[in-house]
């Protein structure tokens, strides 16, 4: 059996590939490469118009107590045709507890298969477990000439574009909620989809199509990714070449597909909205 660990604080090796070295981006399925990443989220608190009235003090206080949600470690099971995406339970460094509320409209466990071209996906709302599957997310890599190291394996640079609601429909915003109401309401807004715009950096090292979250599809492991203002990135990689590594697709839930989940939390919100307006007309 041969491991390789490396740790991005102490490992970066000046290589340098020239630009016609880039590869195709093609899929690689055989089945005797697998391994373990660990992948860092961070992300930028936003905190709109309302946080211009506050002072920094008050600023620092509001980031210590998102922290659980504003910055998380996930862990990557991969083998070359299927993976399983999932995060590491986290403490709230102030209450002492799982930010469980939280965990209502981020991604739960998520299974990949590449054959298949299979995503599923397990999520609790509510009290309620859902399995969500659906067909793994469509897109159309542009692949750059730009390359960094990551640790010590050559990366190079895709860019692409998704539709936002497709990218994160596990989540609720009310902002995402009223646009879908306008767009109900006024069937000439159909074609005004916001896109979001994604980065991402993988290495041709590690001959996988796997990636963090939605993304993969690239001709080697995605080892860093950004969108609006996530990042994930890789902070510790086991290469495994021999043995088994296990990986199986959550089998717990309501069985429904991503738009039809969109519809439960859309419709269940709504019912709080109303209940709530209700209260306060009393």
């Amino acid at each position: 059996m041969k491991i390789v660990y490396f740790t991005l604080t102490f490992l970066f090796l000046s290589l340098i590939f020239p630009k016609n070295n880039q590869p195709e981006n093609k899929l690689n399925l055989s089945k005797d490469f697998q391994g373990k990443a660990t992948y860092i989220s961070k992300t930028k608190m936003d905190l709109g118009n309302w946080g211009a009235k506050l002072t920094e003090v008050q600023k620092k206080q509001i980031e210590a107590r998102m922290k659980n949600r504003l910055e998380k470690t996930y862990t990557l099971t991969f083998n070359n045709q299927e993976s399983f995406f999932k995060e590491d339970d986290k403490i709230d460094a102030i209450s002492g507890a799982t930010d469980s509320w939280g965990k209502y409209f981020t991604p739960g466990d998520q299974y990949k298969n590449l054959v298949t071209d299979t995503q599923i996906q397990s999520q609790e709302f509510y009290g309620k477990d859902f399995l969500v599957k659906d067909k793994l997310q469509p897109i159309e890599w542009k692949l750059g000439d730009d390359t960094k190291m990551i640790g010590n394996y050559v990366c190079f640079k895709a860019t692409a574009m998704i539709p936002a609601e497709q990218l994160t429909w596990y989540s609720f915003s009310w902002d995402k909620l009223n646009n879908r109401e306008k767009k109900e309401k006024d069937d000439s807004l159909e074609d005004a989809i916001p896109y979001t715009a994604i980065e991402a950096w993988y290495s041709t090292q590690i001959p996988v199509n796997h990636g963090p979250q939605e993304f993969w599809g690239l001709p080697g492991l995605i080892l860093e990714v950004s969108y609006d203002k996530t990042t994930f990135l890789c902070s510790e990689l086991v290469l495994n070449t021999s043995g088994k590594v296990t990986i199986e697709a959550p089998s717990k839930g309501k069985e429904v597909n991503k738009m039809a989940y969109q519809e439960i939390i859309s419709s269940k919100m709504k019912e709080f909205r109303e209940m709530n307006a209700g209260r306060r007309g009393r």
